[in-house]
């Protein structure tokens, strides 16, 4: 496959854009985070942040398009009016998906990965399978549970702008981490946490996903620093090997699908 010297639709003439769909490769990744406070450590672009620095060194290795990252995402119920959160109505985000998608395939692209660094399946499984009606081949995978456990790199499981997070940021973007501000954090779940599967755990029976109900009370009457873990605990090193398996198995994923479905070859969703 030949080397591109930019590797964003957003930077490339549109003549590039479509003739790497239909000569090089007509896979794209979407990379999705959002604007969301992560704590006084950290800048509110944490999940943006990772969603594009993994998309990235992704794309690098596997040949893929990359699109435009929308910085704003959508949230789970007990994150809005949290100060420095600026969340996107589950409807908005649904639509502003889709329609990325059917833009995007305009160009020739056949393959899509919604590459989420935040907690949204809420409307990421809405917009995946509205688009595989209208027979996009689109795959949605949120970083910590494509990854799972870890327990050999951290001490916690992935929670927010905890060790985890931390991390890596720490290996992605060090110059927006003021570690002498990071600090313990934590809230009371409304049901133990033995029924409540963590981000990125792999799960237990009678466990439920943590997404899949009204669990917690809201973050701005339940934080106090709005950390939920412990990123005293984060180091560089922590977030290169979070960081290194992620791409390594987005990557992976990417060469089956392209193997499968050569370039030019739509998968028979419809």
């Amino acid at each position: 496959m030949a080397e591109r010297k930019f590797l964003w639709w957003q930077e490339l003439p549109y003549t590039e854009v479509c003739r790497w769909a239909k000569e090089e490769c007509d896979l794209a990744i979407l990379p999705i985070g959002a604007i969301e406070q992560h704590g006084p450590h950290s800048p509110c672009g944490v999940d943006a942040f990772n969603a594009i620095g993994m998309a990235e060194l992704a794309a690098k290795k596997s040949g893929a398009m990359l699109l435009p990252c929308p910085m704003y995402g959508s949230h789970p119920y007990h994150h809005w009016h949290m100060p420095g959160t600026i969340p996107l109505s589950y409807e908005t985000h649904i639509a502003l998906l889709v329609d990325i998608i059917r833009g995007a395939a305009v160009a020739g692209y056949n393959k899509f990965i919604i590459l989420s660094a935040h907690g949204q399946v809420s409307t990421t499984l809405v917009a995946v399978h509205k688009l595989g009606l209208e027979g996009y081949f689109t795959l949605s995978l949120h970083w910590y549970d494509f990854l799972r456990d870890n327990k050999d790199v951290l001490e916690d499981y992935m929670w927010h702008a905890d060790e985890a997070e931390t991390s890596v940021g720490l290996f992605l973007y060090p110059q927006y981490i003021d570690m002498s501000k990071a600090e313990p954090g934590g809230g009371t779940p409304l049901v133990d946490r033995r029924w409540i599967i963590a981000p990125g755990m792999t799960p237990r029976p009678g466990m439920m996903y943590h997404f899949e109900g009204t669990f917690a009370r809201p973050e701005y009457l339940e934080l106090k620093n709005g950390v939920i873990g412990d990123p005293t605990k984060a180091t560089r090193e922590k977030g290169e090997k979070l960081v290194t398996r992620t791409v390594d198995f987005i990557v992976e994923l990417i060469n089956d699908i392209m193997t499968r479905w050569p370039v030019g070859v739509k998968p028979p969703v419809k």
